[in-house]
């Protein structure tokens, strides 16, 4: 896992590391993680915004 992946800002949820962090950091399942991707894209601003939440 990058030492910097809070810092990242793409989620790449095909990194299992990276989509445990981003769910985690969410609150939410990795495959609710995997359909806001799905949705608005791997930008993190985007799906927090998604999920009702702030980005950082």
């Amino acid at each position: 896992m990058p030492t910097e992946l809070h810092d990242k800002a793409h989620i790449d949820v095909f990194d299992r590391a990276a989509r445990e962090h981003w769910a985690l950091r969410f609150g939410v399942t990795e495959e609710r993680l995997r359909k806001a991707v799905r949705m608005v894209g791997s930008r993190v601003a985007s799906v927090a915004a998604y999920l009702g939440q702030p980005a950082r």
